[in-house]
């Protein structure tokens, strides 16, 4: 069946999104973590905070590699985890870069946070 003008557009916006999502996503730095709604917010899409999270659950596999597990909720919960395939992944990819978690939060989230509308200003 053929694709109309008006979804590949749709598709080709979704794609440059995603696209966006990673490249703001690759320069949080070790040690630190976001939000999805901080990295959407960031991006102009200050409502689109789940579509962020599409994003990075799509790049599993993309190089240069995405550091998406650098990337929780609003409060600071590992939300993605099981995204990572075992449960535990996300944990032990933030812990391997000294994030403390506990019970699937990351211990002083605030201290941590990097904002990427003041980091990259």
């Amino acid at each position: 069946m053929k694709q109309s003008q008006k979804e590949r557009s749709r598709e080709e916006r979704t794609f440059s999104f995603f696209e966006n999502v990673w490249a703001v996503t690759r320069l949080i730095p070790k040690g630190r973590v976001t939000s999805y709604g901080a990295i959407a917010k960031y991006l102009g899409a200050a409502k689109s905070a789940r579509t962020v999270g599409y994003a990075l659950n799509a790049c599993h596999g993309h190089k240069p590699k995405v550091p998406a597990h650098r990337v929780l909720n609003r409060n600071g919960m590992l939300s993605g985890k099981h995204h990572f395939g075992a449960s535990d992944v996300m944990q032990k990819l933030l812990e391997k870069e000294s994030i403390r978690v506990e019970k699937d939060t990351v211990v002083d989230f605030k201290k941590l946070f990097w904002d990427p509308m003041k980091e990259l200003a």
